[in-house]
């Protein structure tokens, strides 16, 4: 019998937690439980869960601060789930360590799409996968190639190691800071506006419609992500 995947689920919040607990039960997930901080590092220790979905209002810790402790202390995927709605706070979360935010309120059929880029993800780096596909679009980082419809498409080298940076972490949202670090590596001031002149260039090469783009993802002033085809992701342009 094929072992399911192990999600654990960290939140004070009783309804909240078995709603989301349940909701992954249906879809045949094991689950684990934590009200705290200290009972999901313990947990976390125990468990070994694939995925972590973290909410970041415990009452013994502040979740920002268990971000590098989980990313240290377990391979585990980190999905954090809070009210915190301020771009600041994302920001944080996502440069300390974790691999995704969702804000709550949020519909669960998003959380559950989330979770399955996340474990598909991991299915693709255990498995030693170089490239990827995304609509018409083949990415080749072996070959370093990018390909549309079968036509080669020359990217420029900073073109490159934007989507390559992208590429990596396919459906998870990667911050303007990890982007530009990245891209211009060794420079001390970065302006986001270069950013986005970047990510229009390469938009236009890639994107049937740029101007509503399917494959390159913006997150409102927090940065980008490659949109997997039929993740049930945001595709707000910018």
């Amino acid at each position: 019998m094929k072992p399911r995947h192990k999600v654990l689920v960290v939140d004070d919040e009783t309804p909240i937690r078995r709603l989301i607990v349940t909701a992954l039960a249906k879809v045949d997930y094991a689950t684990i439980e934590a009200a705290s901080a200290r009972e999901a590092l313990a947990r976390l220790g125990e468990e070994r869960p694939e995925v972590t979905l973290l909410d970041l209002g415990l009452p013994d810790r502040d979740g920002l601060e268990l971000v590098p402790l989980i990313k240290k202390q377990a391979d585990t995927t980190l999905i954090i789930i809070s009210a915190r709605d301020a771009i600041e706070q994302k920001v944080a979360a996502l440069d300390l360590g974790a691999d995704d935010y969702l804000t709550k309120p949020f519909d669960i059929d998003e959380l559950l799409a989330r979770v399955r880029v996340a474990l598909r993800n991991r299915t693709s780096r255990d498995g030693g996968v170089n490239g990827l596909t995304v609509g018409e679009v083949k990415i080749d980082l072996v070959s370093r190639t990018i390909t549309k419809a079968g036509r080669e498409i020359h990217l420029a080298p900073k073109e490159y190691a934007l989507l390559e940076q992208l590429a990596r972490y396919p459906g998870r949202v990667i911050t303007h800071h990890q982007i530009m670090t990245h891209v211009w590596p060794g420079e001390t001031e970065h302006h986001v506006e270069y950013l986005r002149v970047l990510v229009r260039t390469l938009r236009q090469k890639l994107e049937d419609d740029p101007q509503n783009p399917r494959i390159i993802s913006n997150e409102q002033g927090i940065g980008y992500r490659l949109r997997m085809t039929g993740d049930a992701l945001d595709t707000a342009s910018g």
